[in-house]
């Protein structure tokens, strides 16, 4: 099937399905649609921003998560939500490379945003609402730094390094325990990067990747030796594996987001810190961007199509707090 094909007869389906003798009319409430990369906890707290920007407008959101999350169902669910005739797609895309000439055509169709993680330069999206994530990777290579003054070991996990936040929170990761811009490993100053390691989106993979460095890394010294986790559930998968081999509190651990058992972790001191995004405002600041842009106001989109939002480092001194804050968000949708 050439470029292209597949989504052109989705959409001459969908609109074949609604002719009839009499003008199609438009829909009584417009709907948008907002798609994840993965069903973790962490895009719970994005469909609350979501439901309260519907709630707020009075409109319809197609709220939707890859159940394994691969590139492949990601794509089934937006050709699906096109065939539903959603008005807006914002989208955290999985492969960004390999799906960029995909998600091009979406954006010809409707107004594509993406969140949490980017499309390559020069693709067709109009905006993207998310964390810095080069800026947030360094702020986690500074929590490297504060377990490990002196210097020491670290390894690195995420679910792909396809996804462009991966590869922003790693460079930046490096770059700070380097103290140089575009630095790259083995050799990172004070720092040794013993290797990033994949694990497809899966937290069981995780933790067997993480037992595996532990035996080969931990035995000798493992108060040197420092685990990043640049996914929501890595600090857990980490974590799990270190308490299993009797490494708590000496194998320092690093995280992203706001997992219930990263936080607990950090109460506990097993985790040194993590950095946490705003999920929620990715939600609701989406939806109210798609809004209007069906209506056909573009004035919504930032000049240099970048709307960042800010990330938080959340440490033993202030834990309590934002977990008191991220429950009281969880359980409500009063902002």
């Amino acid at each position: 099937m050439c470029r292209g094909t597949r989504l052109s007869v989705l959409f001459i389906a969908a609109l074949a399905a609604g002719c009839s003798d009499s003008a199609p009319k438009s829909p009584a409430q417009p709907s948008v649609a907002f798609v994840s990369n993965n069903p973790f906890e962490f895009w719970a707290i994005a469909r609350k921003g979501t439901e309260k920007a519907a709630t707020e407008l009075g409109i319809k959101v197609e709220f939707r998560m890859p159940a394994h999350g691969s590139a492949t169902e990601q794509r089934q669910i937006v050709e699906d939500l096109l065939v539903q005739g959603v008005q807006g797609i914002a989208v955290s895309p999985i492969d960004p490379k390999n799906q960029a000439e995909f998600f091009d055509e979406v954006a010809e169709r409707v107004p594509l945003l993406t969140q949490d993680s980017d499309l390559p330069t020069g693709s067709k999206r109009l905006c993207f609402l998310g964390t810095d994530n080069y800026e947030a990777g360094k702020a986690a290579g500074q929590l490297v730094k504060e377990a490990l003054p002196d210097g020491g070991r670290v390894a690195i996990y995420v679910g792909s390094m396809d996804a462009q936040n991966a590869i922003d929170r790693r460079q930046g990761v490096l770059d700070e325990l380097a103290d140089a811009k575009q630095a790259e490993g083995p050799t990172l100053g004070k720092y040794t990067l013993i290797g990033t390691f994949t694990d497809d989106a899966s937290q069981e993979n995780c933790k067997r990747k993480v037992e595996d460095t532990l035996v080969t890394h931990a035995k000798d010294d493992p108060e040197s030796l420092c685990l990043v986790g640049l996914w929501a559930y890595n600090p857990p998968a980490m974590l799990a594996a270190v308490q299993d081999q009797g490494l708590a509190k000496k194998v320092k651990i690093v995280g992203f987001d706001e997992n219930e058992e990263t936080l607990q972790g950090i109460k506990y001191g097993n985790i040194q810190g993590t950095v946490v995004q705003q999920p929620f405002e990715f939600g609701y600041q989406a939806v109210r961007m798609l809004a209007s842009l069906a209506k056909g106001d573009k004035s919504v989109v930032p000049d240099d199509g970048i709307r960042h939002i800010d990330y938080k480092v959340i440490k033993g001194d202030n834990v309590d707090a934002f977990h008191d804050e991220l429950r009281a968000l969880k359980g409500t949708d009063v902002r």
